[in-house]
């Protein structure tokens, strides 16, 4: 962990008496929040207090967006607390900087890294707590420690008769002192972790009770709906604000950073009343492009510049021109949209010195940023509310809907709730990239000698930086934030971390070839985009794994057993691919007018292979059954598990089958689900999770499910028809 039991670990008794240990987790805040020998400050990023009462507090320092965080953090403590998951209370984190993702140096939920980054913290929390809570009983009365065992949130005399509640015990154990590391719970004596069991959000989930940011309601509080340019820069130059501002309910009527806000008593009324607004819109610096224009351009960027190297081994050149034959194959892959189920929202209430922010966000930190952006205040002059998330899939990283609510409230003085119409959700949503991909593989005698992937489109860090970077220093004057953005794009690697988003997956190509040369084209057409599920590794993982399907037919061989020749050093990779291989008896037929598609893909260190079967009917692929085999490390919470890995795959067929963003002239043709369509509860498959029964260390699951499962269709839809589908989305009639 890099750090000693002292930088790690500090134990207070809180104001009531109660316990609290204060924590740092690496993947949090890292150790430069821990206790400073030098000035004696201690800054931690979590906290544990358990009290008089027997009220059991954790502080959850990443948020719950339907991933499981709420649950498996929990679930760890509560392991070595010797206490049932449900008896702990998890409340979401202030911002602080304490909280940060070192890897970002913000405060933010992504990269499926919440399990991996507190899996042993969380646990010594937990044991340290019920070390000194023993210690504390043996003391009352006059026995050894050691002689002392905890249950159920008591701990038990070694007569086996007499016990204390913890609650009884806080305040004395507030002033025990553990001497040397505490020792966690060996593995076979696990109670929660690793065993099925249902989520301890589930209850306020399905009543109702759970609170989301469009739930939100604040005394005094007015409605605002905002109309937006229809095309990405676009400009409000006038409208016909005295006859809405006429209309029954309305308040006011007035431009904003990004269009024309209307304000109202009522949600209703404000859209009543924007049905009736008339903009005329500036599009002298808009986007102007159609769908067609960016991969025109992506094709011209690709035919210009190899690219940069970002991994070469062997020498391709030579592989490729001793090859008795070169296989060669374009990918494309249109922009998407994240269509969360929630959309975006957020209510604001500014003060004059303060403001106050309730709102369904992934990054916090850049919250107040973007509350700063909009108003006269600072950074620090404003509160974050994070609720429980409807979906986030990487779009809740970006805070132009909080932005647009501080806005409103700056103006109006009052709180205010901004909340997005599905059409607006999904018209200014910030994409996952249009990507282009160039594959060449040298092949002799059947067998892969080379392998070269260049890849084509933009990295995402570019349109993040722009409220990221003043987060990373929320001293900086407004007046500099800009700048900053700008100087942590050129100082990437230093400032901010390397931007993989455009060759994630790629670069860790596994399969056993001696000469491998992959380069990134960076091309940017201007379209708004962002971070997506799975992220790179969606579009990479289509390429990589739909040509690995090309090479095996190219090779008269079978799918499986090809890739399967090529993973002797991979024996995790190696692993998946057997298990789903035989979860879906491959070797055995199919029923008549389906096939079957393989693929596998590492991505967040989770490794995941998939078989998927599949056919055509009534003119409309169907996908009839998917087996998917997944070692995530450690398991806290199979169900979890099984449930992150069916909704990968579930937003995986989506995007395969349906997902597609078009622009025609700058504007976005799609607008709600009749056209940007999700996959229904009939075309639902079958769906197999079989997870590995491992001792490594614990990985992520919220997103690798989604990139096998694209490829693994396309490549049962070519074993189907015979005809290969290189773009997406898949078509039956292709």
């Amino acid at each position: 962990m890099g750090m000693n039991r002292r930088d790690f670990l500090k134990v207070s008794a809180g104001t009531s008496g109660s316990l609290v240990l204060s924590l740092s987790l690496p993947g949090c805040a890292g150790i430069q929040t821990g206790y400073q020998a030098e000035s004696g400050e201690w800054k931690p990023d979590a906290w544990l207090e358990l009290t008089k009462n027997d009220e059991i507090w954790f502080t959850l320092a990443r948020v719950e967006m339907g991933q499981g965080t709420y649950t498996g953090l929990t679930t760890l403590i509560a392991e070595e607390l010797e206490v049932r998951p449900d008896a702990i209370t998890p409340r979401f984190a202030p911002v602080a900087p304490e909280y940060r993702n070192p890897l970002y140096k913000l405060q933010l939920t992504g990269g499926s890294t919440s399990i991996a980054t507190s899996w042993e913290p969380l646990r010594t929390a937990g044991a340290s707590a019920r070390q000194m809570l023993v210690m504390a009983a043996a003391r009352v009365w006059k026995v050894d420690s050691a002689e002392c065992s905890a249950r159920e949130g008591r701990v038990l005399h070694p007569n086996g008769i007499d016990s204390m509640g913890y609650g009884q015990l806080v305040e004395l154990a507030s002033k025990e002192v553990i001497r040397g590391n505490v020792a966690l719970k060996p593995r076979s004596d696990w109670k929660y972790i690793g065993k099925q069991a249902g989520r301890l959000d589930a209850r306020a989930k399905s009543t109702g009770t759970a609170e989301y940011g469009i739930d939100v309601h604040v005394p005094g509080m007015v409605y605002a709906v905002v109309s937006r340019s229809p095309r990405h820069g676009g400009r409000a130059k006038a409208f016909n604000g005295d006859e809405v501002r006429a209309m029954q309910g309305v308040l006011d009527v007035f431009r904003i950073e990004r269009g024309v806000a209307v304000v109202a008593d009522k949600y209703w009324r404000a859209r009543k009343a924007q049905n009736a607004l008339q903009v005329e819109w500036d599009f002298s610096e808009a986007l102007s492009l159609s769908t067609s224009d960016v991969f025109d351009s992506y094709r011209a960027a690709a035919d210009e510049d190899p690219g940069k190297s970002e991994r070469s081994e062997g020498n391709f050149d030579n592989a490729a021109g001793n090859a008795a034959a070169l296989v060669k194959a374009e990918y494309a892959q249109p922009y998407l949209a994240h269509a969360t189920l929630e959309p975006m929202n957020a209510t604001a209430w500014y003060r004059g010195d303060s403001a106050e922010v309730w709102a369904p966000t992934q990054a916090p930190d850049l919250g107040r940023i973007a509350v700063a952006r909009a108003t006269d205040l600072s950074p620090d002059d404003v509160t974050i509310n994070t609720t429980f998330l409807g979906g986030g899939f990487g779009r809740r990283l970006t805070q132009d809907f909080i932005e647009e609510a501080a806005a409103v409230s700056f103006r109006m003085n009052q709180p205010v709730k901004v909340i997005w119409s599905r059409e607006e959700d999904t018209r200014h949503d910030l994409y996952r990239p249009a990507m282009l991909h160039r594959m060449t593989a040298s092949m002799e005698g059947g067998q892969l000698t080379g392998w070269h992937h260049q890849i084509v489109g933009p990295q995402i860090l570019t349109w993040y930086v722009r409220n990221a970077a003043p987060a990373q220093y929320p001293w900086a004057p407004k007046f500099l934030y800009d700048t900053l953005g700008k100087v942590g794009l050129m100082a990437e690697g230093i400032a901010t971390p390397k931007d993989m988003s455009a060759i994630e997956g790629a670069i860790e190509y596994p399969y056993g070839v001696e000469n491998v040369d992959i380069r990134h084209t960076h091309t940017d057409p201007g379209v708004p985009i962002t971070w997506w599920r799975s992220v790179g590794y969606s579009h990479n993982g289509f390429a990589v794994e739909t040509f690995m399907d090309e090479l095996a037919y190219e090779a008269g061989d079978d799918p499986y057993r090809f890739r399967r020749k090529l993973l002797a050093d991979e024996p995790r990779h190696l692993a998946v691919l057997d298990r789903a291989a035989r979860l879906a008896d491959w070797e055995e037929p199919v029923p008549k007018g389906r096939a079957r598609g393989i693929a596998l893909f590492r991505s967040f260190g989770t490794y995941v292979a998939q078989v998927v079967e599949a056919g055509i009917e009534n003119g409309a692929i169907r996908v009839f059954r998917v087996s998917s085999a997944v070692d995530c490390g450690e398991v806290v919470n199979p169900r979890v598990v099984e449930d992150q890995i069916e909704g990968g795959i579930l937003f995986g067929l989506t995007a395969a089958l349906y997902g597609e963003i078009h622009f025609d002239n700058g504007e976005v043709r799609e607008s709600n689900f009749h056209d940007y369509q999700l996959m229904r509860q009939y075309e639902r498959p079958e769906v197999t999770v079989d997870i590995v029964d491992s001792r490594e260390l614990p990985t992520g699951v919220g997103e690798p499910g989604v990139p096998p499962v694209i490829p693994a269709l396309g490549n049962a839809l070519f074993a189907l028809t015979g005809k290969r589908q290189r773009s997406l989305p898949l078509r039956a009639d292709a």
